[in-house]
C-alpha cells in the first residue's frame, strides 16, 4: 500500500530590501547589480553576474537608498552621479 504524497512546496528565496529591510520573496524586488566591470543597471532577471541589492517596488525606498548612500553601501562602491541619475529616473516609473 503506497502512501498519499502531499503536494511538494516550491521553496521561495527570501531578500531583505535595503531601504525599508521588509523581507520579501526574491521576485517581489528588484535587483540592482554592480557588474564585474564596476557598472551598476537594474536587473530584471534577478541573475546576472555581480554584486546585488535589493529594493522594493516602491519608489519611496528607491528615493530613500539613493539619498541615504544605502545603495553605495551594499554595492561596496560609490555611484557616480550618471548612474545615480539613470537609477533616479527608474525609480520615477515606480509606483508611489
Amino acid at each position: 500500500m503506497a502512501k498519499a504524497q502531499k503536494p511538494r512546496q516550491k521553496h521561495v528565496p527570501i531578500r531583505t530590501c535595503i531601504a525599508c529591510r521588509q523581507a520579501h520573496g526574491k521576485r517581489e524586488l528588484i535587483r540592482i547589480v554592480r557588474m564585474p566591470t564596476g557598472e551598476v543597471r537594474v536587473d530584471p532577471t534577478g541573475k546576472q553576474a555581480g554584486r546585488g541589492a535589493y529594493l522594493c517596488r516602491a519608489r519611496g525606498c528607491w528615493e530613500q537608498a539613493l539619498s541615504s548612500q544605502r545603495l553605495s553601501v551594499a554595492l561596496k562602491m560609490p555611484l557616480s552621479p550618471e548612474t545615480v541619475a539613470a537609477l533616479e529616473a527608474f525609480a520615477a516609473t515606480l509606483p508611489e
